[in-house]
């Protein structure tokens, strides 16, 4: 019963397409979790982004930094390696939903504002490889052969 959950949660009739989407979105989001984490690439690390939370009336903050951090760089490393897709996918998607309504909305659409366009785009590319799994070339596709 296990392997059967399982089995449906890696499992893909996906073909390569999927990895154009995963490659440069597992990176970007493996860079803003890093920011987040490790204060990398200029990133203000746990205690700047707790701060940066905080401000905001995201409580509590330290948490909700280490879960986004969290979720954004291992979740883009699951992207990377086209492991755990589904869910990875779905974590991420949750993170860019709060980033949406709790960051950008106010903002409008578009980035040179602060807006919603990027996370949008994001979320729809995390959305897509939920319903289509991680494709032919992705260690998902990999374990689904060898648990059949």
């Amino acid at each position: 019963m296990t392997t059967s959950w399982f089995h449906k949660v890696i499992s893909t009739r996906a073909g390569i397409a999927p990895l154009a989407l995963r490659i440069p979105a597992g990176t970007i989001f493996m860079a803003h979790g890093a920011q987040k984490l490790f204060g990398w690439f200029g990133g203000g690390g746990l205690a700047g982004t707790a701060q940066w939370m905080a401000s905001m009336g995201l409580e509590p903050s330290y948490l909700m930094a280490l879960l986004a951090g969290g979720t954004e760089f291992f979740g883009g490393l699951a992207l990377v390696l086209g492991l755990l897709i589904r869910p990875a996918a779905l974590g991420l998607a949750v993170t860019m939903l709060i980033a949406i309504f709790s960051v950008h909305i106010a903002n409008g659409l578009f980035m040179s504002n602060n807006g919603y366009e990027f996370a949008l785009s994001l979320l729809a590319i995390v959305v897509s490889l939920a319903g289509s799994g991680a494709g032919r070339v992705s260690l998902d596709h990999y374990l689904a052969c060898k648990t059949r």
